[in-house]
């Protein structure tokens, strides 16, 4: 059961401001989506970052304090928490909101890493579009978004993937079998990044590694997002059946600009826990996870070696091998989706190793790892120079006559996997063979019917109750899309839900 998402936190800035407040320029920039004015749907109440995956539930977090001075701050503000956050659904399945420093944006669920590809570069559209008619409001091209995990205004960012798992497969399980993986998967999915940061203080140049997230990394499991962060999250919201389900929350992962990168960290992490779940991934446990995070992602060559608690050494690249050959002895052949991940896996470790200059275009790490060699030779310059940590930032830059990367892909110089006309229509439409696509469809059918709505179920207005769509079981292909022609060709949500019930009810 392949269900995958991503959500990725924007850096913001203004070229025409000393000062910054990222609060009101991420509610503004949400806001200038809108073609109409903002009406409150998301329901919270669904959400609680307390409950553990371990079987507990904590008593408070380490971001609660920081919340609470959130909301101290925002008390002179001239508007509510929901004003605030404006939180948007939008016509393709995703979200749009202000998660209080930074726009976010998460794609609707996907089952095929193509979509999950659209779905993620239409993010890009849409806060760039937004950026736009802000900046029109204004005057002057003065708004900036960066999909970009290092620090603005005090704040680290994230890009967080997240995968539906069974809650079937003992959470011991999963953390033996992915903490070698995550610990090492930036030499796939890094970013790559200028100089070395940590929580409380500021950047100290001089030196170039593959992932930006590495530096926040603070313990192997955790249940916090905003301090101790954890490798592997155990933040249990399952935004489904929980006697069935888990949602698996990963937070080490960097923001990647290539197509390539983004669809070889989903589809690798995938077939990890397909690994998992068939008891068959390798068991390569590390001595201590969070330093050999930081270990390897300092070591461009990637030659540095972490200790496991067998007392051997390893390298990134050979814990990456160990897993890609136990998932090509067990899922070779499974579909051709899985094909392809292992195919181009193994063709990036090799590459990494021998020539991976050829994964220029391909991988964020090495890509702009190029363009800053280049640009140093060109002019004459180390690693110490504050030149490079503006261009490391331009990489990020989302709009496409400022963005690096941006300007190499319009140059024909990065893969590809979608093309212009899928990232349009992802834009507009989500993914048919899963929830999110039923739930853009709600709104683009009946926007002024809809009460609330969670990532699980949609509660519609009219007759003496509430009706509600649940979803929280609504994973396979054939009964999303028999779902979604009930609400594609119904004249009233509630002529849907009704022809609905009876197609469950029968069975038919």
């Amino acid at each position: 059961m392949r269900l995958f998402g991503i959500e990725t936190e924007y850096g913001i800035t203004r070229d025409d401001l000393e000062e910054v407040d990222p609060v009101v320029e991420s509610m503004e920039l949400v806001r200038a989506h809108l073609t109409a004015s903002f009406e409150r749907r998301w329901d919270y109440a669904g959400e609680d970052p307390h409950e553990d995956a371990r079987g507990f539930r904590v008593s408070g977090l380490a971001q609660d304090k920081e919340e609470d001075e959130f909301a101290k701050l925002d008390a002179h503000r001239p508007f509510s928490f929901h004003e605030m956050k404006s939180d948007l659904v939008l016509p393709n399945g995703a979200r749009f909101y202000n998660d209080h420093t930074h726009p976010e944006y998460s794609t609707p669920e996907c089952r095929r890493l193509k979509d999950l590809v659209a779905q993620d570069r239409a993010g890009e559209r849409i806060v760039q579009r937004a950026a736009d008619r802000r900046n029109r409001s204004l005057g002057g091209e003065y708004v900036q978004l960066y999909k970009n995990n290092t620090d603005f205004h005090g704040h680290s960012y994230g890009c967080h993937d997240n995968y539906l798992a069974l809650r079937s497969i003992p959470f011991p399980q999963l953390t033996a079998g992915l903490l070698p993986f995550l610990v090492s998967r930036q030499v796939i999915a890094g970013a790559g990044k200028v100089g070395i940061e940590a929580q409380e203080s500021g950047v100290v140049p001089g030196q170039f590694q593959l992932s930006q997230r590495a530096d926040f990394m603070e313990t192997d499991l955790s249940v916090d997002t905003m301090h101790n962060r954890p490798i592997l999250n155990t933040r249990d919201e399952p935004h489904a059946d929980p006697k069935k389900y888990r949602r698996l929350h990963l937070i080490i992962g960097d923001a990647n600009m290539c197509e390539y990168a983004t669809a070889l960290k989903v589809g690798t992490t995938q077939l990890v826990l397909d690994l998992i779940e068939r008891g068959a991934a390798p068991s390569l446990e590390l001595e201590q996870p969070v330093m050999a995070v930081k270990q390897l992602s300092r070591d461009i060559d990637l030659k540095a070696v972490v200790r496991r608690q067998n007392g051997q050494t390893i390298t990134a690249l050979e814990i990456q091998e160990q897993y890609y050959r136990a998932a090509e002895r067990t899922l070779a052949g499974l579909d051709e989706e899985s094909d392809w991940v292992l195919n181009e896996w193994g063709e990036t470790l090799r590459l990494l190793a021998q020539d991976r200059q050829r994964l220029v275009g391909k991988l964020d790490w090495v890509t702009k790892l190029w363009l800053l060699e280049t640009f140093m030779r060109e002019e004459r310059i180390g690693w110490d120079d504050p030149w490079l940590a503006s261009l490391d930032l331009a990489y990020h830059n989302v709009h496409p006559a400022r963005g690096l990367y941006l300007g190499l892909e319009a140059d024909g110089k990065a893969w590809r996997m979608t093309t212009e006309a899928d990232v349009e229509l992802a834009l507009s439409v989500g993914p048919s063979d899963t929830r999110g696509g039923l739930r853009g469809l709600c709104i683009r059918r009946f926007p002024e019917h809809i009460r609330s709505m969670q990532w699980e179920r949609i509660q519609f207005t009219g007759g003496l109750m509430p009706r509600t769509l649940e979803m929280g079981d609504l994973f396979e292909p054939a009964d999303v899309r028999a779902c979604a022609e009930r609400f594609e060709t119904a004249d009233s949500p509630l002529d849907a839900l009704k022809a609905w019930n009876e197609r469950k009810d029968t069975g038919s």
